[in-house]
């Protein structure tokens, strides 16, 4: 609330009181740190070296090193979620994010938008003197709001951050990045020939806005939330990184395991008798299925390392070496961060958090990905099609995800990784740097933690309190608590006493010690969530949910189910969902705009988002360009949508029109003119795309026509992708191609069309045949 005023106003200045209380920026008390919050994705328990991991991350270590090791702290199991308990402390169901932004459901529990209710730490602390600034990974922002058209409010900027460069969604292409400067989308600053990566990119900029607000006010506190796209799929880094790890994996993921777990006993992280669990947990497609006989998910099961080819082992160990090339980049641009801290002698004041924001990613499924998003499309990958890109993995060329083997290593010793509610995808890395203010170095933290913890423990380092009202909102109390009880004294009980967690159907619940959990597979479909099995494990002592308790402790069993539906109910986790991914991510959601039968885009706008863009799934549709071509010649994009794993394009090269469909990287499919291109103004060149099938279902075949107005010109048979051209960050543009290109355009980036001026693109999903569009077209021209 304003200060109210409290000078003396008369007729005279020269008779009055001046009181510029209330219009002082606010200030924070003298001394104050700065926080740095690192926030990693799909970064394993037991992947880094300060954990136990195969990974080399000295600036990681030497962060944990300098303060604090925590051994039980946990997520919710997926990204979005976390990332909202991680700003708000509260749960991610109470926060509106009970999956990933863009898997929102018309529920209070998951609609993809984080509450005024539920201030976030940004918009606490720049209203006590604190300069906030974001890069990187949002995610926390419904699709429907991700574009320019939209409402700003759940962007960065609205949500209490005054700088902001990274990306909305839940991935990007680390060479190619969907890329927003504060509210508005810009190009890289340079492409990957000239040596451009996202990491570097991101950390440039926090640098420049620490320095930015440190030149000015070297005093003035700085809360930077740095989310690094890293080890989120696409795996991808500079091949010397990766080379880095030639033949460390060779001997497997189970070898691996075996070789963490003896690191993690020796560093005291967790108990000694603690043994790994089996490879396949919760079930195999051969020894377990649904209730009405549905078939255990591919994507869970694990294959054992003595049952590969030799090739395949060669191709899987390869993927293993660039996700840890991946995380070890990541960790070489934190120590930038960390040496300009020191450099400007912040280091020592500043409140330095890491964490990831679930465990190691399985959606790799069993034999790995060069395209992950074949993944979200329900296509599976092709061994051989993978083994033929094995030199390309990390580059450009490839959009990769190592198989889900490597996943259960990089979460020893737990079992299962991201989704599930194991500890495997909920217990993760967690340090605490402070030298100012904790006294510990190098010590670990056993008690039993969450991520909506970190926002209370941050406000009592601080000296504040969740204020009553943030703009005007009053506030849902902070479900977390603090841990700074336990920064100079490791052996004192947890100050916690109950988490709930529930994911893509998978649910569990912990109190005082004790855990139950159910076997529910994610993503099945499988549904008869009364019929669960729900298992019971004493983690205090079994961290890795070995020796199930259910049969021998059934009274406490049915006592923490109660209290599970007793914490769903109060923070509004229900209804569950397992759906399958395609079914959850074209799940029908509000747009700004009525979904409509024909698309009007014009060159020189900014580019638009798939989730607001025209749908071409599983359907007819027509492409028609209007343009002018003066003489012959002309070349470049008139149309794109989505890049090198999955889209289509509309273009000029030597003299003719082509048009290109990508389907998921694996086929481009090309259709190509048969006479050169007219010439004049108001010319009219189209593709059209009749469906006569689907096989399987939601893949669309058909027929792909090309037209000089109403003249035939080429044809040839294509199929249509049954989901997104990307989870996040394809894009539509009219006049030149996207940030990455669909197929091999001709001129260099960014294609635009030359030797001819593009009008429009109208883009016609009615399912009308082409020739009467294309009279009606003609008709509007001649009334114009």
């Amino acid at each position: 609330m304003a200060k109210p005023f409290r000078g003396v106003v008369n007729l005279d200045i020269r008779d009055s009181v001046p009181d510029w209380g209330p219009y002082e920026q606010p200030k924070a008390p003298p001394g104050s740190p700065n926080v740095l919050y690192i926030v990693l994705d799909d970064v394993g328990y037991g992947a880094l070296g300060c954990y136990g991991g195969p990974i080399d991350t000295p600036n990681i270590d030497k962060i944990a090193a300098n303060g604090l090791r925590y051994g039980q702290w946990h997520t919710t199991a997926l990204c979005s979620p976390t990332r909202s308990c991680l700003l708000t402390g509260r749960n991610h169901t109470t926060n509106g994010m009970g999956c990933i932004s863009e898997a929102a459901v018309g529920f209070p529990g998951a609609n993809g938008h984080i509450p005024p209710e539920c201030a976030t730490l940004a918009e606490i602390l720049v209203e006590h003197g604190f300069s906030t600034a974001m890069v990187g990974k949002w995610h926390l922002c419904a699709e429907d709001e991700m574009n320019l058209a939209s409402t700003k409010r759940n962007w960065p900027i609205g949500r209490g951050f005054e700088r902001f460069y990274g990306f909305l969604g839940g991935e990007t292409n680390q060479w190619y990045p969907t890329l927003i400067h504060d509210n508005h989308p810009v190009e890289a600053p340079a492409t990957p020939e000239q040596g451009y990566h996202l990491g570097v990119d991101i950390t440039d900029r926090a640098i420049e806005y620490l320095d930015d607000v440190k030149a000015i006010a070297p005093d003035r506190p700085m809360f930077l939330y740095y989310a690094p796209g890293c080890g989120h799929a696409p795996h991808q880094v500079p091949r010397e990184w990766a080379d880095r790890y030639r033949g460390r994996f060779d001997d497997g993921y189970e070898v691996m395991r075996e070789q963490i777990l003896a690191r993690q006993k020796e560093m005291g992280l967790v108990p000694q008798d603690t043994e790994l669990p089996p490879l396949n947990p919760v079930g195999t497609p051969e020894t377990r299925s649904g209730p009405d006989g549905q078939p255990f998910p591919p994507l869970d099961y694990t294959r054992p390392w003595d049952t590969l080819s030799a090739d395949e082992k060669r191709l899987f160990a390869r993927m293993a070496e660039v996700y840890a090339g991946f995380v070890s980049h990541c960790d070489d641009q934190i120590g930038r961060l960390l040496a300009y801290l020191e450099n400007i002698e912040q280091l020592d004041n500043t409140i330095i958090v890491v964490v990831s924001d679930n465990g190691a990613s399985g959606e790799g499924g069993p034999n790995g990905s060069v395209n992950e998003n074949k993944m979200f499309n329900g296509v599976p990958d092709d061994l051989a099609e993978n083994l033929k890109m094995l030199d390309e993995l990390g580059s450009t060329k490839t959009y990769n995800h190592y198989p889900n083997g490597w996943a259960m290593a990089f979460n020893t010793p737990f079992k299962m990784w991201k989704r599930y509610t194991f500890n495997g995808g909920t217990c993760d890395p967690c340090l605490i740097s402070w030298p100012a203010g904790i006294a510990a170095r190098g010590e670990t933290r056993d008690q039993y933690h969450h991520a909506i913890d970190i926002v209370p423990t941050l406000l009592d380092c601080l000296g504040l309190e969740l204020p009553d009202t943030v703009k005007g909102h009053t506030q849902h109390p902070i479900q977390g608590v603090s841990m700074r009880y336990n920064f100079d004294t490791g052996t004192i009980p947890t100050a916690k006493h109950t988490q709930f967690y529930s994911m893509l159907g998978t649910r569990g619940i912990w109190h005082d010690g004790w855990k139950a959990v159910t076997t529910h597979p994610t993503l099945s479909g499988w549904s008869h969530f009364p019929e669960d099995t729900w298992e019971l494990y004493h983690t205090e002592v079994d961290r890795a949910e070995l020796r199930d308790l259910a049969a021998t402790e059934p009274g406490r069993l049915a006592e923490l189910v109660g209290l599970w539906f007793h914490e769903a109910g109060a923070h509004h986790a229900l209804p569950l969902d397992d759906r399958q991914p395609v079914e959850i991510l074209i799940t029908p959601r509000p747009q700004l705009t009525a979904p409509r039968n024909r698309y009007v885009y014009r060159p020189g706008g900014a580019a638009v988002p798939e989730s607001v863009a025209v749908s071409v799934r599983n359907r007819s549709y027509s492409i028609g360009a209007l343009v002018d071509l003066p003489e012959p010649g002309a070349s470049g994009v008139l149309f794109s949508q989505g890049g090198r794993f999955g889209g289509h394009a509309l273009y000029l090269e030597d003299n003719r029109l082509r048009y290109v469909y990508n389907f998921l990287g694996s086929e481009q499919q090309k259709i190509s003119a048969t006479e050169d291109l007219p010439t004049g103004e108001n010319l009219l060149l189209a593709a059209s795309f009749d469906k006569d099938g689907e096989d399987p279902p939601g893949t669309a075949h058909g027929m792909l026509t090309l037209y000089y107005g109403d003249r035939k010109v080429g044809e040839g048979r294509i199929r249509t992708q049954p989901g997104q051209f990307s989870v996040t960050g394809a894009i539509l543009t009219a006049g030149r191609g996207g940030t990455e290109a669909v197929t091999d355009y001709p001129g260099t980036t960014p294609w635009a069309l030359s030797g001819g001026t593009l009008n429009r693109v109208a883009i016609d999903v009615s399912g009308e045949p082409y020739v009467d569009l294309e009279r009606q077209a003609a008709a509007m021209l001649s009334r114009e």
